[in-house]
């Protein structure tokens, strides 16, 4: 397999890691370990699924862990709407991370089709 730091969803879903990190910098204390933790954590695993999956020893092994970072993803993309919703991140910031989140979805399934095809 591909060594996962040269894939580019990859490298776009550690980028948006270190904005998650940044932008609930300025949440609320009392979210410490309830919305704050929950995003870093989602976001987080986006890119260690890649990560994991690409050392597996299978292809369906390898799809299966792109699957769970679609479904990080789609926690992420929730979880930044409540934090908009709520005021943590401005309108604007969450629209561009969203934005992203989309982007990097495409880019999960266009990998994980890639993945399952027969050699």
């Amino acid at each position: 397999m591909q060594d996962y730091r040269e894939l580019l969803v990859w490298q776009r879903s550690h980028r948006l890691v270190l904005e998650m990190y940044k932008a609930t910098q300025s949440f609320p204390v009392a979210e410490r370990f309830g919305l704050t933790s929950q995003l870093r954590r989602a976001a987080l695993s986006v890119p260690t699924n890649i990560a994991e999956g690409a050392r597996r020893a299978s292809p369906r092994e390898y799809a299966n862990f792109l699957n769970m970072a679609q479904g990080s993803l789609s926690e992420t993309e929730y979880l930044l709407l409540v934090s908009r919703d709520l005021g943590y991140i401005p309108v604007a910031a969450a629209g561009k991370y969203l934005s992203e989140s989309a982007e990097l979805l495409r880019m999960l399934m266009g990998l994980r089709k890639k993945v399952q095809q027969p050699n």
